[in-house]
């Protein structure tokens, strides 16, 4: 195998261009092609990487099969054409980093990750969170048993916009701090409830309204498009443990908060994106019962030191070495990805039924 991988990057929206520069930067990958159905996004990104004249830039992802050596594909287009696109690329024998959710159904997700097996390629999800030092850390700090006998957690994502037309604020917000709970709980949820209110997209919303990467919807996925694309969506998870997180999600709130956090019996533990100071601190304290009340002991507040990083890049480059030492990603596989697509299935449906529980198959 040559010291470079030949990539070709499909979609180039918001957040694409991120996956984009990035591998410019690597300096163990060439980028061989990039895809998007729009060509001034095309033209955009040709002018401002000053990307070299032997890039294939076309709206037609069937296109990248011209590429030679071509190895690997990133792919960063709407949700719903997420199973075409992969199942084609790993069929072509492309190694394949996805944008999260992996696709919208759990059956598709766990085809895809045997299809990868069977093809001994890498299927890897851009979960970035897990890979964000601040999350790396925070994993550590609660399974050393800082926090105590943990409790319960919470967290609040809320932003105004941007808003998406592919999937609702639950497939779209969500997912990322189901995978630092999982992550710092090292279990998975048993149980999961959801309810949402809709204001901008009702039922009427249409796929069609999707940008077109030739690839048709699955039409057995859950439909975060019907019966509309809930803005407002709130979530409880419970663990076998009986730990408890709940989750406040909102793309149409000017109160932005990045803000998660894992409550124990001898302190908190705070991941806080917005935070000035450090993303991550502990707060330490406990409750001791004296003369018929509780009183709070012990308690102090450190701020702890993260290391710097773009968790992105950790993302490509963890791609890139996976592909080199053939070795399938752990934090990210396709396997963890298709567990959070069970979870949000599972939400999908208990916000269907109005708030429902509904049981995983992870007791």
């Amino acid at each position: 195998m040559t010291n470079q991988i030949t990539i070709a990057v499909l979609g180039v929206g918001r957040w694409g261009v991120h996956l984009l520069r990035n591998f410019l930067e690597h300096p163990q990958v060439r980028i061989g092609a990039v895809v998007d159905p729009n060509p001034e996004r095309l033209a955009a990104v040709k002018r401002q990487y000053k990307l070299d004249e032997n890039v294939l830039l076309t709206t037609e992802w069937q296109d990248i099969k011209q590429v030679p050596d071509l190895q690997a594909v990133a792919i960063a287009t709407p949700a719903t054409t997420h199973y075409h696109l992969i199942k084609n690329a790993l069929n072509q024998g492309y190694h394949v980093l996805a944008e999260k959710p992996l696709t919208l159904d759990p059956l598709e997700c766990q085809e895809l990750c045997e299809l990868a097996e069977q093809r001994h390629l890498i299927l890897m999800v851009d979960h970035t969170y897990l890979f964000h030092p601040a999350v790396e850390q925070g994993q550590a700090v609660v399974q050393a048993g800082k926090l105590g006998d943990l409790r319960y957690g919470y967290a609040t994502r809320t932003h105004l916009g941007p808003v998406r037309q592919d999937v609702d604020a639950l497939w779209d917000l969500a997912i990322h701090d189901i995978a630092i709970f999982n992550n710092w709980l090292g279990q998975l949820p048993v149980k999961v409830q959801a309810t949402g209110t809709v204001w901008l997209q009702g039922a009427g919303v249409q796929a069609d309204k999707l940008n077109n990467f030739d690839a048709s919807p699955s039409p057995s996925s859950p439909s975060p498009l019907h019966p509309g694309l809930a803005d407002l969506v709130w979530v409880m998870l419970t663990y076998a443990d009986g730990f408890q997180a709940y989750i406040h999600l909102c793309w149409l709130n000017t109160d932005k908060q990045r803000r998660l956090a894992v409550v124990g019996n001898r302190g908190s533990l705070i991941f806080d994106e917005m935070s000035s100071q450090s993303p991550l601190t502990l707060l330490n304290g406990e409750l001791e019962y004296q003369n018929n009340q509780f009183l709070p002991l012990n308690q102090s507040h450190e701020t702890l030191q993260v290391e710097k990083g773009e968790p992105l890049q950790r993302v490509c480059d963890r791609f890139i070495t996976c592909i080199f030492k053939n070795t399938p990603p752990i934090v990210s596989s396709g396997w963890v990805a298709t567990e959070l697509v069970q979870i949000l299935a599972a939400l999908t449906a208990s916000l269907q039924q109005g708030g429902e529980s509904v049981l995983l198959g992870n007791g």
